[in-house]
């Protein structure tokens, strides 16, 4: 790391000590990474994001006061330049996938080699969204149950539907335009915003409104969501 490049600010939030501080002596031994805090609960790690404003959060999903999912829905809403990476023990499929809800960008189980931790810092860091395969497979197995139920309730015949008191229509979302689709192809690959500008020669603000349309149309609210969705396509049969 260059003198002049500030390292990444990591706040740790876990409710078990030793993994506090193992986390934290692993982090702070790299040049490019600083831990400003540590929190032992979903409470505590909201007030110190909002206090210290760190760039990620390494973040557990089973804490007490308040779950991991809830602080990083309300650390995502508040601080949009904040990351959150969850590092949890999976042990429950519906949290991971309530977490990408919620806006965390990438997802680690706790057995992870400390390489993978630190990489997927730094990615996460860049703008980045990594998924573990384990987990990727159980959050894209979440959306594409939720497709299928989606499709199921299109597919009824309209006298099986109740009638609604006024006839409305909602409108069909639009299609991805090839631009668009290019786009979401090189998200799903974990670029930022600037990777995809250079690829396909475009100014950085054109790629942010093409990925705010693609959120749009395709009803995701993170980058990883939109990964997600893609890989889930790709794998289905």
């Amino acid at each position: 790391m260059s003198s002049d490049t500030a390292p990444i600010r990591v706040l740790i939030a876990d409710d078990q000590a030793l993994i506090r501080r193992g986390m934290a002596m692993m982090l702070d031994a790299e040049a490019d990474i600083q831990v400003v805090g540590q929190a032992a609960d979903g409470v505590e790690a909201v007030e110190l994001a909002q206090r210290l404003k760190p760039d990620v959060v390494l973040m557990d999903l089973h804490m007490p006061r308040k779950s991991g999912v809830l602080a990083t829905r309300e650390i995502t809403c508040a601080l949009p330049r904040t990351r959150v990476m969850v590092l949890t023990t999976f042990d429950r499929d519906e949290l991971v996938f309530d977490a990408v809800r919620a806006g965390a960008q990438a997802y680690l189980l706790k057995d992870a080699s400390e390489e993978e931790v630190l990489e997927t810092v730094r990615a996460v860091h860049r703008g980045e969204s990594r998924l573990t395969p384990q987990v990727a497979r159980k959050v894209m197995d979440q959306f594409r149950s939720l497709a299928n139920r989606l499709a199921d309730s299109a597919a009824q015949p309209p006298e099986a539907a109740p009638r609604p008191a006024a006839p409305e229509t909602a409108p069909l979302p639009d299609p991805l335009t090839e631009r668009e689709a290019a786009v979401l192809e090189l998200i799903a690959k974990g670029q930022s915003n600037r990777q995809i500008g250079a690829a396909l020669h475009l100014a950085e603000g054109t790629v942010k409104n093409h990925v705010s349309r693609i959120m749009q149309k395709l009803h995701a609210n993170t980058r990883t969501e939109l990964a997600v969705l893609v890989l889930g396509r790709k794998s289905s049969p």
